[in-house]
């Protein structure tokens, strides 16, 4: 299961892109609402998510191949304020999950210590926020079990990294094609 985390104030295209071509791979992804099950993003656009916090704290099995965390502000500050988003990223961090994070969500990751030794992207002028870190050049960053991408530009190119972890390369060739209708 890959955990997608929404709050209000998300970069909509870091989020929806991304979450649209994992479901079309045929990945299971569940949105988690931070406050609720409708959260506006940064653009004024309502996403209805899969569960809100409170249910997803209530889970018995909150083991997680994936936890996502879209950028977007002040989306990226209402994901580091949340007890639930913290704690998932623990646990995935137990468990040796993977956790992506776009735009100015790294710098939860960086403040958190997670990002020393490792090399990462985040959205122009949040790299001192990636604390430890080696800043990449690339739009998107695949260290270990992180991945980091820069931002909305970045968005179909991570999500696309993501299909390939999981379904492998040819898929994510083949959605690539299927997108581009080349």
């Amino acid at each position: 299961m890959i955990y997608m985390f929404i709050a209000s104030g998300f970069e909509e295209i870091e989020a929806l892109l991304p979450l649209d071509l994992m479901r079309r791979a045929g990945l299971e992804v569940t949105t988690v609402g931070i406050g609720g099950n409708e959260i506006i993003g940064s653009h004024s656009i309502t996403v209805k998510t899969d569960m809100c916090d409170c249910e997803f704290d209530r889970l018995a099995d909150k083991r997680a191949d994936m936890i996502f965390l879209p950028g977007g502000m002040p989306g990226t500050l209402n994901l580091a304020a949340s007890d639930t988003v913290i704690s998932a990223i623990k646990k995935a961090l137990e468990d040796e999950s993977y956790i992506t994070a776009i735009c100015a969500a790294p710098s939860i990751l960086g403040d958190m210590g997670l990002l020393r030794g490792k090399e990462a992207i985040c959205y122009p002028g949040f790299e001192d926020r990636l604390t430890g870190a080696k800043i990449s050049q690339s739009k998107v960053v695949f260290d270990g079990k992180i991945l980091t991408a820069a931002g909305m530009g970045a968005a179909e190119e991570l999500g696309l990294k993501i299909v390939q972890i999981f379904c492998g390369k040819e898929k994510s060739d083949k959605l690539r094609h299927a997108i581009i209708a080349d």
